[in-house]
């Protein structure tokens, strides 16, 4: 066969793969949801989870809900998409991807009513998002470069912000306290807020000279003080007694478990009963259990929602499918 005409058979079967592999998302998409559904009115109000919906079909990453008391039943969708989102006392935040000539991303502060408030172009990929317990404080993160955490050499950007107010500033510009001493790394990076109920106390996420910390930061002060080293994306516990972050056990190649940590005592628990990656910033279904998102294998795009007891030996079940960055709202 000539090159000229392997060339032309290359070309046609890479033409028909891609019409195939085309035809088959466009099916995909148009696909009505195999959930159950119902309206966002019937669920508001009462205890519910708010998260991203990773059914493959026509709602794919819309912002829904399901009832906490029933967390596998019917689905409420909203009409609203976000990459990452966290609701709480009736504000929501949700990071986005604008895809179009350019791609850019973007913040939107939402209000009880799903309506956009306000909103804010971010500076790379949405990462991570949280609310404080009254909804008065919103943190996001993004990455700048890089695309995941296991790449050398990303870089992020964690703002905080009064909702319907200032804008509190890029948590780098924070003074910096590690072991006791202040310093100015140029290395430094932060992500991974989680909010304390007095709304001036927060945890984030500090890594810097090679090492990650857990680091206790303070609004009115604007200082950030390392606690525990070793420690990625931390959530506090409802009652504040507790952190859970995820923890690189892995090689060459990270590979996160989830670290409950008492603050009082400093003791560590690893949930050894979960032995997946977790990448995720985990949260609080309760004092005693966490939620957390994995991809599924062989589904592009699919993830679901686990749950783990924090209790020694517990193992983890599957706490909503098809759905990725749960937020717990009471009320």
């Amino acid at each position: 066969m000539t090159f000229g005409i392997l060339s032309t058979a290359l070309l046609t079967g890479a033409g028909l793969c891609v019409v195939v592999a085309v035809n088959r998302a466009s099916a995909r998409a148009e696909a009505p949801p195999e959930v159950a559904v119902t309206r966002v009115a019937a669920l508001e109000g009462a205890p519910r989870v708010v998260f991203r919906n990773t059914e493959v079909g026509s709602r794919y990453g819309l912002v829904s809900m399901v009832s906490l008391a029933d967390p596998r039943g019917p689905r409420a969708f909203t009409d609203v998409p976000c990459d990452r989102v966290y609701a709480s006392a009736g504000t929501t935040s949700c990071l986005r991807t604008k895809r179009g000539l350019a791609t850019t991303f973007e913040a939107v502060e939402l209000d009880a009513d799903w309506r956009a408030v306000e909103s804010w172009g971010l500076p790379g990929i949405p990462s991570r998002t949280r609310v404080s317990a009254d909804g008065r404080l919103l943190a996001t993160t993004s990455f700048v470069t890089g695309h995941t955490y296991m790449q050398v050499g990303f870089s992020t950007a964690t703002d905080i912000r009064e909702v319907g107010g200032r804008d509190l500033g890029n948590l780098e510009a924070f003074a910096l306290v590690v072991d006791g001493r202040r310093v100015r790394p140029a290395d430094r990076n932060i992500w991974g807020v989680t909010f304390a109920r007095d709304d001036d106390t927060f945890y984030a996420t500090v890594a810097t000279g090679g090492t990650t910390y857990l680091a206790r930061g303070d609004l009115s002060a604007r200082t950030l003080t390392t606690l525990h080293e070793g420690a990625e994306c931390p959530s506090l516990s409802p009652d504040g007694s507790r952190i859970a972050f995820k923890h690189d056990v892995g090689g060459t190649t990270p590979h996160w478990q989830i670290v409950v940590l008492d603050l009082a005592s400093g003791r560590e628990s690893t949930l050894g009963g979960e032995k997946r990656n977790v990448d995720d910033q985990v949260e609080w279904l309760d004092d005693d259990t966490l939620l957390y998102g994995l991809p599924r294998d062989g589904e592009a795009g699919v993830s679901d929602i686990w749950q783990i007891k924090t209790t020694a030996g517990a193992a983890p079940s599957i706490f909503i499918e098809q759905a990725w960055s749960p937020s717990i709202v009471r009320s």
